[in-house]
């Protein structure tokens, strides 16, 4: 191992440095407690009944959930962080596209993040906004330096933490309803076609689902990935957007913070916000440091306190105005995810022994197929992510089948040649 490189930017993680179930549950649940879950909860609660809510939300995390649970199982099996098994997909210069846009992407969302915790707190307690800002980004900045330690332990703090705090207010919320026959009877005041709603589910953390591999790399084993990451998409992000549906069904407020401080819950409102946010971010924050290290080769940690300077500073512009251009980003992130899945079950015996794979410069199947995949989110109808990793697995398959049809001919060929020009000597 690399002197500078204690999280394993450039190489598989060896086994003997694998975590237990325990604590890559921890970080896979902080990863997927995001305030942002609970708005797009918030979306569908003021747009479905409370059935057909728990019908698109188990449904479109379960879909979330096999996704990331395949490419945990990569990772596990592999130990490379998704920006390695973008090298082997991609190519090696190939891979500095997905690794560019996913790493962009995380120091927005931080940005974000920073903000939405900044903001209502400021408001309800009458502090500057600014303020708060600096000292939440620089905080988080420096604990995120600490790498996959400091996300174990904050999950471990944090999970129950949300969980324990947010369900409280839920049933508070359930109860002012007029309980589970209450909630069941709710009649919402839009529509919304279930096809979208799906959309609004899976697009939600598709994008940051890709990222799976930056994490699940230190499973021991690929059972514990797999089931750490599939309990973390199912049931921990159903669980963000029950929090966010029931305040918009009771209070036509989808933030959880926000009903809170309704309910006089004012410090654990603080808390759950904090917690909930901090988690996320600095999962963001660590994969983006991944990203940036293995385009420049350069120490990840470096890039963790550079990316988490500009996110601090930048936070309130992007709060105000990056979310929908995040959102279009993440239009061109699930196609990266779907030919990482494909190229490892196409190449698996390549994968058996990747210290001695000779990697290509650009692997043009790769790229086609992620462009493809990003046109047909935007022609095709229907539910615009699954599109993506659908037509992109297709393209990617049938791209590869002739690339590698038109190899074997061409050394098929030089072969020829080769035993023509001994035989006339």
């Amino acid at each position: 191992m690399l002197k500078n490189d204690q999280e394993y930017s450039w190489q598989a993680v060896p086994k003997t440095e694998r975590n237990h179930f325990l604590k890559t549950l921890s970080v896979m649940l902080g990863f997927t407690f995001f305030s942002a879950s609970m708005l797009a909860g918030g979306q569908l609660g003021i747009s479905m009944s409370f059935s057909q809510f728990l019908l698109v939300v188990l449904g479109g995390n379960l879909i979330l959930g096999l996704y990331t649970g395949a490419l945990a199982h990569i990772a596990a099996k592999t130990g490379f962080s998704t920006h390695l098994l973008a090298k082997a997909a991609f190519g090696e210069k190939g891979s500095y596209l997905p690794s560019f846009l996913l790493g962009f992407t995380q120091v927005g969302w931080f940005g974000v993040g920073i903000a939405m915790f900044a903001v209502p707190v400021a408001e309800v307690m009458g502090w500057n906004v600014y303020a708060l800002i600096f000292i939440f980004g620089i905080a988080m900045t420096i604990s995120a330096i600490f790498g996959i330690k400091t996300l174990v332990i904050l999950g471990f703090v944090a999970v129950p933490a949300i969980a324990i705090l947010g369900g409280y207010s839920v049933l508070e919320g359930v109860g002012e309803i007029g309980g589970i026959q209450g909630l069941m009877s709710y009649e919402p005041t839009q529509t919304m076609a279930i096809s979208a709603a799906l959309a609004i589910c899976i697009g939600s953390f598709i994008s940051g689902g890709t990222l799976t591999p930056d994490f699940a790399r230190f499973a021991k084993t690929s059972t514990q990935a797999v089931s750490a990451t599939t309990i973390a998409f199912f049931l921990g992000n159903s669980l963000m957007f029950l929090f966010g549906a029931v305040g918009a069904m009771v209070y036509g407020i989808a933030e959880i913070s926000e009903v809170m401080f309704l309910q006089g819950l004012m410090l654990p409102a603080i808390i759950v916000l904090g917690l909930n946010i901090w988690t996320t971010n600095d999962n963001a924050l660590y994969a983006s440091g991944l990203g940036f290290a293995h385009i420049t080769k350069l120490p990840k940690k470096w890039f963790v306190i550079i990316n988490g300077l500009i996110g601090t500073i930048l936070a309130m512009w992007m709060y105000n105005n990056f979310v929908g251009f995040l959102n279009i980003l993440g239009i061109a992130i699930p196609s990266i995810g779907a030919i990482l899945i494909m190229d490892y079950f196409i190449k698996s015996k390549e994968y058996r022994s990747m210290k001695e794979r000779v990697y290509k410069v650009v692997n043009w199947p790769a790229i086609i197929a992620w462009a493809s995949g990003i046109a047909c989110t935007q022609l095709l109808p229907g539910i615009a992510p699954l599109n993506a990793l659908i037509s992109t697995a297709i393209v990617y398959l049938v791209s590869s089948l002739i690339a590698e049809k038109k190899a074997k001919k061409k050394e098929s060929v030089i072969n020829h040649d080769y035993f023509e020009r001994k035989a006339a000597q």
